[in-house]
């Protein structure tokens, strides 16, 4: 028989050997042959197969089956891995199948819910999400009922092929099923969120993150960009707390990336992927690095830009009432809010949450309610900035870095808003276009419409508030000075042109206007028509022929709102205020205009 004496080890070797294949060497299989080592080891569980069944007339059935399952199991795996997912499930199904009537005995329950775990993998492979989620929520329902009706360490599927004096210690049971555990939550994370789950996704993400660290479990590379991943979801919801804790575990944890795990490790692990430190690695790490950076930006942007509206008025200034009404409030909430939160929030063991802890004081995650508090989260932001521009460069990696970039303007226009001097304010604008109009002039709208259109239209927009503060300033003097009116002149034009180059972008390529806006473009082309009406209206000349040109140009703009908006009445919702004053100024306009006429002729 085979399982006696010499034998039964010959056949264990031949088992371990296929797993070192599978696990080990076929990392390093030629890309002409990548699956050469996974034939290899297919062979050999064959062979072990065809032992076990020569065996089985002497030994014990319920010992052979489970066995059975092990190879049955493993050959699933391997061909699976190979691409071959018919012939993956059906070794698979065959393993739960003989596990059936013993899977919550200790010996079969971690090899049934890694089958399970393998099928809902198989099964997502084919898009066939829902299916893939009643193979992982039944891994789990097997787990939570084990735990509560045995409790113990069960047997690791490997030791089935091991001798008396190799089988595993409680401690690293425990270890390898609690990990098997945790892959299906893992797991099920993604076909949540596969299926619009969100709100659960990000759950399960969460306390998969919580457990690798527990047990070790992790891929510091991988682990980090998850938990940055899952800080996004926690800004949708305004969780700024959750979403800061999530993002510094990322930074503390990603800085271990250098620690590289075995070969062993890696192979259990959720396709670490960190190989001998190569070039291509070490660029793939950076980037990664940069994509960590990226998640903080938009912290720092989504808490400053959520200030703004609590803090903002009904004409998007900063209202002081209300600045003084939350500043006594977040006195009293602060402290209750931090203790109750934390509790829900805290990853690691204490070394890591001393670390986690240290990140986190070095930005806010309150709302900011005055210039310093904002200077202070827009720097943190700004540094992010610059070490994602350092990876992410305009050669090579054009969109992102515009994007970044568009990032970094709208922290300098979200600290505008909190900063009181209008000279201040207006230099932070100034600094928005030099950093975004050399970006405009270098692309290529053929290729880059999209980017070139945002671009256009947020030059447009920064122009315009420049403009618009300059026009500020001024009423406070006691007269215009000429270097004034030049600037506020000169401001106007050029958000008049940018605002024009918007447009034109829309145009057919006989160069005519749309008769009728897509939705995605509604809001902006009119927002664009509106500003340049009002644009016309603030060009100030002593030549009152070139005032009435402009007033002329003025109203045919607004007049293009209340006409579009009378032949599209379902466009009224995307710009109802903008709609309310152009009906005013096309009301107001031709008897101003007319004024100006007979003023004019009095002269003549």
């Amino acid at each position: 028989m085979a399982a006696a004496g010499g034998g039964w080890a010959a056949v264990c070797e031949k088992f371990r050997t296929a797993w070192t294949l599978s696990a080990v060497e076929s990392r390093k299989d030629p890309e002409t042959e990548p699956y050469r080592s996974k034939y290899s080891a297919r062979a050999l569980l064959q062979e072990v197969k065809q032992l076990l069944s020569a065996a089985e007339e002497g030994g014990e059935a319920r010992v052979l089956a489970v066995r059975r399952a092990v190879l049955e199991y493993e050959l699933g795996v391997n061909h699976t891995h190979t691409e071959e997912l018919s012939a993956g499930e059906e070794h698979l199904q065959r393993c739960t199948q003989l596990l059936e009537p013993h899977r919550l005995s200790p010996d079969c329950v971690s090899l049934y819910i890694q089958a399970q775990n393998n099928l809902g993998i198989l099964w997502s492979e084919r898009d066939e999400i829902e299916t893939a989620q009643t193979y992982l929520e039944s891994a789990e329902a097997l787990y939570n009922q084990y735990m509560k009706e045995d409790g113990n360490p069960p047997l690791d599927p490997s030791e089935h092929f091991m001798a008396e004096e190799e089988k595993l210690t409680d401690q690293e049971r425990s270890k390898r099923f609690e990990k098997a555990y945790t892959h299906t939550l893992y797991y099920l994370a993604q076909v949540y969120q596969h299926l619009g789950m969100i709100e659960k996704s990000a759950q399960y993400c969460h306390t998969t993150l919580k457990r690798q660290l527990e047990y070790c479990g992790y891929c510091p590379v991988d682990w980090a960009l998850n938990a940055a991943t899952l800080s996004q979801y926690y800004l949708s919801k305004q969780c700024f707390m959750e979403s800061r804790h999530c993002l510094a575990a990322a930074s503390v944890i990603f800085s271990q990336a250098g620690q590289v795990p075995s070969a062993e490790d890696r192979s259990r692990e959720l396709g670490c992927g960190l190989e001998d430190e190569t070039e291509q690695d070490q660029e793939a790490l950076r980037q990664k690095k940069a994509k960590i950076a990226r998640y903080w930006i938009k912290y720092c942007l989504n808490l400053l830009q959520s200030a703004r509206k609590l803090l903002e008025d009904n004409i998007g200034e900063l209202d002081p009432d209300r600045q003084l009404e939350l500043k006594a409030q977040r006195e009293k909430e602060e402290d209750e809010k931090e203790k109750g939160r934390k509790k829900a929030v805290l990853f690691g063991t204490s070394d890591i949450c001393d670390s986690v802890l240290a990140m986190e004081e070095k930005v806010s995650s309150v709302y900011p309610l005055d210039f310093q508090e904002a200077r202070e989260i827009f720097l943190v932001g700004q540094n992010y900035v610059q070490e994602a521009k350092e990876f992410f460069q305009v050669d090579g990696y054009v969109t992102d870095h515009i994007e970044i970039v568009q990032d970094h303007s709208a922290l300098f226009k979200v600290l505008a808003f909190f900063e009181e001097d209008y000279e201040r304010r207006c230099k932070m604008h100034k600094r928005r276009v030099d950093m975004l109009e050399p970006l405009y002039a270098g692309l290529n709208p053929q290729f880059y419409l999209l980017i070139s259109r945002q671009l256009q239209f947020e030059l447009a927009d920064t122009y315009y508030e420049m403009m618009d503060l300059k026009v500020a300033i001024g009423n406070r003097l006691e007269e215009l000075d000429s270097h004034t009116i030049k600037k506020i002149n000169s401001l106007a034009q050029l958000a008049i042109k940018y605002y024009e180059l918007f447009l034109d972008s829309l145009r057919n390529p006989d160069k005519v206007f749309p008769k009728v806006l897509q939705e995605d473009v509604l809001r902006p082309a009119m927002v664009a028509k509106f500003h340049i009406a009002r644009l016309y209206g603030k060009l100030i000349t002593s030549d009152s022929k070139k005032q009435l040109e402009n007033m002329q140009t003025s109203l045919e703009y607004y007049t293009f709102l209340v006409d579009y908006c009378e032949k599209h009445p379902d466009a009224v919702h995307a710009i109802e205020t903008e709609l309310e004053l152009s009906k005013e100024m096309v009301g107001l306009l031709p008897t101003r205009m007319e004024r100006l006429r007979a003023k004019l002729c009095l002269f003549i």
